[in-house]
């Protein structure tokens, strides 16, 4: 009987994937490291329809055809916005060249996932915005994923029903030398503190290197503090949070584990643990199992991938009524790095 109800569960889950079907045609502008290491492997499992990919070497797109004989490689993405059936594009390629991208995919009408950065100055963000509105571009997201991460989802869900108190940020990289530091690596979690906890106002902001900062910034309930470096290193690369409530500690590592530590209660305002010892209860909220390779254990579902390619492609078939993070939503945090930008020349002139 068990094994049989074990076999039923089984044959359901994977009628479920399979049954899971997507109507419209896709595009992907660029393949690089990034996109064939993250984002392709989810179109796949997810059976998203692609029919073209478009980059700017001929060679590369002959490759293409040879790999993957299904899809249309080309390097004029005319071939694709000329394509009435083509419903939704992904944009992949380097940051200087998204924002002439998006500004054409968004005047036909199409619907837009662009990997951050989507542009490079605010300016740039509003007329994004502009263009959507104008031109009726049902969708326009941008590759934002940790918002999706299962753990700040968690997060995001438990923090609506606490009293905040304060938050403190570490994000430690090794050195960068190849791109905008605040655009191509800040952004992420500068956005993350802007999702959890509203719009953000700078306290102040101190320069520690060329492309290290320290930032007191405030919400509309809460303080925090972030740490944003490239001093530190790649392989020992550090992603951190801690949320302090009124009820207890949220602790979030690397996207991976989320835990909560109660407060110790007290009596008249005594801190019982200060009288009498106890034992720390930590409760798990999220964490990734690595021993078993199931879908909610792989890194690529565990840091946002998932979630949000997801999401973009269930908007387009109208299968769910919004996306997290739309254009709309950056403008706060592109105000926030033009602010930084502007608080680094200031003390760099004294």
């Amino acid at each position: 009987m068990m094994q049989q109800l074990i076999n039923r569960y089984k044959r359901f889950q994977t009628k479920r994937h399979i049954s899971q079907v997507y109507q419209y045609s896709y595009a992907f502008v660029g393949m690089g490291q990034h996109s064939l290491t993250n984002l392709y492997p989810v179109l796949h499992y997810l059976g998203v329809p692609l029919k073209y990919i478009c980059v700017t070497s001929k060679q590369k797109a002959k490759l293409i055809e040879r790999k993957y004989p299904h899809i249309l490689a080309t390097t004029s993405i005319d071939d694709i916005l000329d394509d009435d059936t083509v419903k939704g594009i992904f944009v992949s390629a380097s940051p200087e060249a998204h924002f002439s991208i998006a500004s054409r995919i968004l005047q036909t009408g199409k619907s837009l996932f662009i990997e951050k950065p989507p542009c490079q100055t605010l300016n740039q963000l509003d007329t994004l915005i502009n263009l959507q509105n104008l031109y009726g571009s049902p969708i326009a997201m941008v590759g934002l994923q940790k918002q999706y991460a299962p753990a700040i989802q968690i997060l995001r869900k438990r923090l609506g029903k606490e009293q905040l108190i304060n938050y403190d940020l570490h994000y430690l990289t090794g050195a960068y030398p190849e791109g905008n530091v605040l655009l191509d690596l800040f952004i992420h979690p500068i956005a993350l503190v802007c999702s959890l906890f509203g719009k953000p106002e700078i306290l102040a902001c101190q320069p520690l290197t060329r492309s290290s900062y320290l930032l007191m910034l405030r919400h509309p309930h809460i303080v925090g503090t972030l740490e944003l470096s490239t001093a530190y290193s790649w392989t020992d690369a550090e992603e951190s949070l801690k949320v302090c409530t009124k009820s207890g500690i949220y602790h979030l590592s690397q996207m991976e584990e989320l835990t909560f530590v109660a407060h110790s209660s007290t009596i008249f305002g005594l801190p019982i643990e200060k009288v009498r010892s106890r034992n720390k209860t930590i409760e798990y909220l999220s964490y990734r199992n690595t021993f078993t390779p199931t879908l909610p254990n792989n890194q690529i579902y565990s840091q946002g991938y998932f979630n949000e390619l997801q999401d973009f492609v269930d908007a387009v078939e109208s299968r769910n009524d919004s996306v997290d993070s739309s254009l709309q939503s950056l403008i706060d945090i592109y105000v926030l790095i033009e602010n930084i930008k502007t608080a680094d020349k200031l003390i760099l002139k004294k």
